[in-house]
């Protein structure tokens, strides 16, 4: 490990040939380190520079990704590695407290990637599997191109940061990410399922159909419907003159497959790469394979270990770890909620259903729990003045009718001072089902 994070040339492209002689997790601490290292060299952190480069932006709550995309779309990507800082401007116009919370460059990250990612735009679509990959209309926005460059430039930032994300993948978009599609091993047709499966279902029958294909009057050509009119695709120059065959069905298959997953999106994915690598070295993605990829981004699809979320948790407002309430809460947690449960509460939270990879000393913001008070309609933050307020009248009322609610970007729980652990099990149970968040209280 030592010659990789040195950056030795012959550990690295051993590295990159057999990467899984390296547990995963050490992988991903490696990964953490060089993103460390290169902003060491930067000067993007403290220890490297006394005043790290930083980015302020404005963004109204109803224009998160015009204005986003406006004012981040064109900083060269040092300026994207550093700090963003970032100023919200409420529906009424108003600015918004916590600019210089790292929490508020979160939020924004995380409602950008929200909205782009969203399949109802049309950057995206979604597989029968909802997992994500770029939509081959995305050209009925004007800047369609520039879009993607930007949204691979958030995800990558994403990544760079070790902020996981709720985005799900297919497995082939993932492939051109790391770049294995240059592998002479790669073959289109063994992805085509994680994108059309009934593709794939047709192509099978082709493959191993025995009688005259000519009867089945295939050309090397595929139709499209591109909003309303019929557009026609040539596999091939002259395509649409060339007969599917016995002989020549194999080349047809490969054909049909690579168009779908590269040729229909060969654009939209360039441009995605573009932004993405602009952030993410390609180098440091070379170590890990298209599930662990996707373990970078979303983090880890295992069970929620609350064991280490306790042990990483911060408490505000009077709480603190052998408060009656806390105990309960983990109580609850623990022998009431299922594993189901346990991920609802973190997506509550957090907004992530998944911990981090390498446990929730990583996550950033830490996770904290404040005692909110019943009167407690203005949420003012974590003052010295609501903490010492919390110690001393923590016992004001009985909120038996509040919800707990969440500030996922601070990875905050703001948990009512219940008389009854009957009733926070309740509360809770019902607060991460509807996902209440601010909505509710």
């Amino acid at each position: 490990m030592s010659d990789l994070e040195k950056g030795k040339k012959a550990a690295q492209v051993l590295m990159q040939k057999v990467p899984h002689i390296i547990p995963h997790k050490e992988r991903v601490v490696l990964f953490r380190k060089y993103v460390n290292n290169e902003k060491e060299i930067l000067g993007l952190t403290e220890s490297a520079c006394a005043s790290p480069q930083s980015t302020l932006i404005t963004v109204h709550r109803s224009r998160i990704v015009e204005d986003g995309y406006q004012q981040l779309s064109m900083l060269p990507p040092q300026s994207l590695k550093g700090v963003i800082r970032v100023k919200f401007i409420n529906e009424q116009g108003l600015d918004e407290a916590g600019i210089d919370q790292d929490g508020v460059f979160k939020e924004f990250l995380e409602e950008t990637i929200k909205k782009v990612f969203d399949p109802s735009l049309n950057l995206f679509r979604a597989t029968s599997e909802e997992r994500l990959f770029p939509s081959p209309t995305s050209n009925i926005h004007e800047n369609h191109l520039s879009l993607f460059e930007f949204v691979g430039k958030m995800l990558g930032k994403a990544v760079y940061e070790g902020i996981v994300v709720d985005v799900p993948f297919a497995s082939f978009f993932l492939s051109q990410v790391l770049g294995h599609t240059h592998s002479a091993l790669y073959s289109s047709i063994d992805e085509l399922p994680s994108l059309d499966p009934e593709l794939y279902k047709s192509l099978t029958y082709i493959k191993h159909y025995v009688g005259d294909l000519r009867e089945l009057d295939l050309t090397f050509s595929i139709d499209e419907d591109c909003m309303g009119q019929l557009v026609t695709h040539e596999l091939v120059p002259g395509g649409k003159a060339i007969p599917v065959t016995g002989e020549n069905k194999i080349s047809y298959i490969h054909l049909m497959a690579h168009f779908r997953m590269h040729v229909q999106i060969h654009d939209q994915t360039n441009a995605f790469l573009r932004g993405f690598r602009s952030i993410v070295n390609p180098d440091w993605l070379t170590m890990f394979s298209t599930p662990e990829l996707q373990r970078l981004i979303s983090g880890d699809n295992t069970p929620v270990d609350l064991v280490d979320l306790r042990k990483h948790t911060k408490y505000f407002g009077g709480f603190h770890n052998n408060h009656r309430v806390i105990n309960w809460l983990w109580d609850v947690l623990e022998k009431d909620f299922s594993q189901e449960e346990h991920r609802m509460f973190l997506k509550f939270v957090t907004s992530c259903s998944k911990p981090p990879l390498l446990g929730f000393a990583h996550l950033e913001p830490a996770f904290s729990i404040r005692c909110v008070e019943v009167s407690d309609d203005q949420d003012t933050g974590d003052t010295v003045g609501s903490v010492l307020r919390g110690f001393f009248t923590i016992r004001k009322k009985d909120p038996v009718n509040r919800l707990p609610t969440s500030s996922t970007c601070f990875n905050l729980l703001k948990l009512p001072n219940y008389q009854k652990k009957s009733t926070l099990r309740e509360k809770l149970r019902y607060a991460i089902a509807c996902n209440t968040g601010f909505e509710l209280s």
